[in-house]
């Protein structure tokens, strides 16, 4: 009829339609979405895991603060190994740039062990270094057990471990039997005085066993040539602070010294951290794509498969176009059903790993946001085929197979 009014498909009866598929063949949309999901979850949980890492590290840049650096000595011209003056520490205190210092020092030929009965080359990684007592208010370190040295112990045969030195050394506690925990050092037996917390700015302390520079002095000969000098600077004059150590540390030889920010190596683990997203992410993508030819496929099956439904609705009245938005539709749903599992299981894989390394939550919305959209564009492009494969039918053909 001329005065007839067009068939129109309004936007909620597209969902209806678009459902119908899913909801008849659960299984199989589930089965199809999984790929989709897996895809997504591995974007998120990547992107989730990378930030919550990257806020750990600035939390932990924050508590321990950019302001440290370390000076040590290089090599002469020659190629030897150089050496601080005994007057740097002295030295680069007085710089107004500057406002803590602590010196460190290799135990030359010295080895710490549980008993003498052990030989001295087995060292587990641990060196002996005598330390100053303000070491560790330099680093801005802790004490887990005990206490560290100070300038009345420093003159006795007191040690203090770094925590990875008191894991090797199997050192969990200050006494035994109501006694103190003693170590061999060399000919003389140490009392454990302490232990340190981690150190991350200072890893090498970490695997240092600590004693006083008078005793080492006394025992081993230890001048106070630092093997390395530890400079808390003031925080906002840490460029200019670093720029002068080496001139002033060793004046006749500043090109033999070394100076670096340890707080540079976790920024560029952060930086690393970056890169490997990268990588996750690439393959995150390709089982995006798996998922996407699957739902593709899927879908091409189900055309064939409802011919006679197609068949069916066009003699109804249902257009060509009805027909193709209602496999298109069904394609994105399956698909945004698949992205929104995907972000669920990704969200929970962050928080999971996050929970155990002792990090805050963090998720990017942006990469939320994306997965839907991703999704969305993934379900389209998947069943823009089969939908126009579909619309093609005419009612004649789509019959014949009933």
């Amino acid at each position: 009829m001329s005065g007839s009014r067009p068939s129109r498909l309004l936007p909620a009866d597209a969902v209806l339609v678009a459902s119908i598929g899913l909801r008849t063949r659960r299984l199989r949309a589930a089965l199809s979405a999984l790929g989709v999901a897996i895809g997504i979850a591995s974007m998120v949980a990547v992107l989730g895991i990378s930030d919550s890492s990257k806020a750990g590290l600035v939390a932990q840049l924050d508590e321990l603060g950019t302001n440290l650096l370390t000076v040590a000595p290089g090599q002469t011209f020659l190629g030897g190994e150089a050496e601080l003056p005994e007057a740097a520490d002295r030295a680069v205190r007085h710089l107004t740039s500057v406002r803590e210092t602590a010196a460190v020092t290799a135990v030359s030929g010295a080895s710490v062990r549980q008993s003498p009965y052990i030989e001295a080359a087995e060292t587990g990684g641990i060196v002996v270094d005598a330390a100053d007592p303000q070491l560790l208010r330099t680093l801005g370190g802790r004490v887990v057990a005990g206490r560290f040295l100070d300038a009345a112990n420093g003159r006795y045969p007191l040690i203090v471990l770094g925590a990875v030195a008191a894991q090797r050394l199997g050192v969990n506690r200050l006494s035994y039997g109501g006694r103190p925990r003693l170590l061999y050092v060399s000919g003389t037996w140490f009392t454990v005085a302490g232990v340190l917390g981690p150190q991350p700015l200072a890893p090498e302390i970490e695997r240092a066993a600590l004693i006083g520079y008078p005793i080492a002095h006394e025992l081993f000969g230890t001048t106070r040539h630092a093997s390395t000098l530890y400079v808390r600077a003031d925080p906002e004059r840490v460029r200019e602070a670093a720029s002068l150590l080496a001139a002033t540390a060793d004046p006749q030889n500043p090109e033999q010294t070394q100076v670096s920010r340890p707080s540079d190596a976790l920024q560029a683990r952060a930086d690393a951290q970056s890169t490997l997203t990268a990588v996750f992410l690439g393959l995150g993508a390709v089982a995006l794509l798996v998922g996407g030819v699957g739902i593709a496929n899927v879908m091409v099956i189900s055309v064939l498969e409802r011919r006679p439904e197609i068949g069916v609705r066009r003699a109804l009245g249902a257009r060509a176009v009805h027909i193709g938005v209602q496999f298109l539709g069904e394609s994105v749903l399956m698909s945004l059903l698949g992205g929104c599992a995907g972000i669920a299981l990704g969200a929970a894989a962050t928080a999971g790993y996050a929970s155990i390394q002792g990090w805050s939550l963090v998720v990017p919305v942006l990469s939320v946001a994306g997965a839907i959209a991703i999704a969305l564009l993934l379900g389209a492009l998947a069943g823009l085929y089969p939908a126009i494969r579909a619309a093609r039918l005419t009612p004649a053909a789509a019959l014949r197979s009933v």
